[in-house]
């Protein structure tokens, strides 16, 4: 058959049209990847001037606290003598905290060229989240693994993963914020007299890229961090998700978080342990654990025998964590001043200006077990691909599923990620992160009943094998003289084999 030339043109017309749509598509894929990727530079740019500016923010407070120390009269000022020197030391603290930091990021290796011009305003809200990853190409992967030398090695992971933070860096550092308020919310080493030598003001004799620790050691600007788009004025909460990072840090890593981890880390290690008591080198189990924070749960579950993964989606605490596993040469390496940001609930000066000595333990001399890591990104997004189906042979989430903008689709994932028969363990209040946010978005928040939450599981093919409360807290300054504690629901749960489609709840 001899098609017409009108035929052969209209196929030929058909062709172009397919081509240019085609063209146009890739296009605007890569339109979109340049977006994502602007907005990942954005917004982790954010992050690490918080980090900067955080000696400058806490210097601010104790100028106000030095101003109000002035308008007393003679005779008030008079009995309190000795507050000049306290805010010395204040200072000297402050100067301790800042060498950790400045340390910290010298060591961060950005997975972005974070020296490049970007300019999104016109296809996004300037009010968006300053904690909001967007990218859905690339997956943070800090992968520590056992080397020869027994240390921790840390990389950079591109691929199907997501690593999108999506609003959650705020909201989960909200647990760490003050105990006034609600949960509800890697250097040289440092001596152990940290306060008798450098005070803040003295930091201004030196480089203005340059902080000195307590003992004199001077750590300069980080070279990675020394673009003037760095070092810009953040809005003082984000500073504060600084100041929450560091009471997080004593809870994971310090011996005064002991009581904590013992409350929290330990009643779900024994039942990690008992649930799989046939552990094995050649073939041990998986287990995935969300919301890791600073890494200490997930590594002492690789310490047992498993292969774990921890899940974080804030890069406040990717990059400390990271900081912690992959460049501690010793315990208690470094020392900070977790509680010397508020002056309410302290029983005294030497409580509130003591030091805290991190890591107690060394990481790399842990034990864990191959194939341990830290993986950064949304855990909707990350764990929703259907490559991490069937895939974990226990799923641990402390002080995590309240996080969810919608918890259901939290249970349903953990569900369908698990292996038939493997076990979900959770320990954690419902103290939903979303649930008093009040924006022009109007974010989703969907805030079940722990009754509620249960009866979803069992939708989902869960069967509950063991329910308990435990009272706990969560970065509590062990010597305030207020203390917010919660009655964590503790749980472990089974996973059916699903035989067949779920019905209608």
């Amino acid at each position: 058959m001899i098609r017409s030339c009108t035929e052969r043109e209209r196929e030929r017309e058909r062709d172009m049209e397919m081509h240019r749509e085609a063209e146009e598509e890739d296009e605007g894929q890569r339109r979109q990847r340049s977006l994502e990727e602007a907005l990942e530079v954005k917004s982790l740019r954010r992050i690490i001037s918080a980090y900067l500016n955080y000696p400058d923010a806490a210097d601010e407070d104790v100028k106000r606290w030095e101003r109000s120390y002035r308008k007393l009269p003679p005779a008030h000022k008079a009995l309190l003598s000795h507050y000049p020197q306290k805010f010395h030391k204040l200072r000297q603290c402050i100067s301790a905290n800042s060498y950790f930091i400045f340390s910290m990021l010298h060591a961060f290796e950005p997975p972005l060229d974070m020296s490049q011009d970007i300019d999104i305003t016109e296809h996004v809200n300037n009010d968006m989240p300053n904690d909001h990853l967007f990218s859905s190409e690339r997956n943070i992967c800090c992968a520590p693994t056992t080397s020869m030398s027994g240390e921790l090695c840390s990389s950079v992971c591109t691929g199907a993963a997501h690593c999108t933070e999506s609003g959650s860096i705020h909201n989960k550092i909200e647990r760490a914020n003050s105990e006034e308020e609600t949960r509800a919310i890697h250097a040289p080493e440092q001596g152990n007299s940290p306060l008798e030598t450098v005070s803040h003001v003295e930091r201004h004799e030196h480089d203005n890229n340059e902080v000195p620790d307590s003992n004199g050691n001077v750590s300069s600007m980080p070279g990675n961090c020394s673009c003037p788009s760095l070092q810009l004025d953040v809005p003082l909460v984000d500073v504060d998700k600084v100041r929450c990072i560091i009471r997080n840090i004593v809870r994971d890593w310090a011996v005064e978080g002991k009581k904590e981890r013992d409350e929290c880390y330990k009643p779900i290690l024994e039942e990690l342990d008992a649930l799989f008591p046939d552990r094995c080198m050649e073939s041990p189990p998986a287990c995935l654990v969300p919301g890791a924070g600073l890494g200490r749960l997930a590594l002492e579950i690789s310490s047992m025998g498993f292969i774990s993964q921890g899940n974080e989606f804030s890069y406040y605490m990717m990059i400390c964590s990271s900081f912690i596993l992959n460049n501690t040469q010793i315990a208690g390496e470094w020392t900070i001043y977790p509680w010397i940001h508020s002056n309410c609930n302290s029983l005294s000066e030497n409580d509130q200006l003591r030091p805290v000595s991190i890591p107690d333990i060394h990481p790399a001399s842990a034990g864990i077990t191959e194939g341990f890591s830290m993986c950064g990104g949304d855990f909707v997004e990350v764990y929703g691909e259907s490559s991490q189906i069937g895939a974990w042979d226990a799923v641990v989430t402390c002080f995590f599923i309240d996080t969810a903008h919608n918890i259901i689709e939290y249970i349903e994932i953990i569900s369908k990620i698990l292996k038939d028969g493997g076990v979900w363990i959770n320990l954690g209040p419902l103290l939903y992160h979303f649930a008093d946010t009040y924006s022009q978005e109007d974010e989703m928040s969907v805030e079940l009943s722990l009754e509620d939450v249960k009866r979803v599981a069992l939708h989902y093919g869960f069967e509950l094998e063991k329910e308990s409360t435990i009272e706990t807290t969560y970065t509590t300054n062990s010597r305030s003289m207020m203390q917010n504690r919660y009655f964590a629901a503790f749980w472990t749960m089974r996973k059916k084999p699903m035989e067949k489609e779920h019905s209608v709840l």
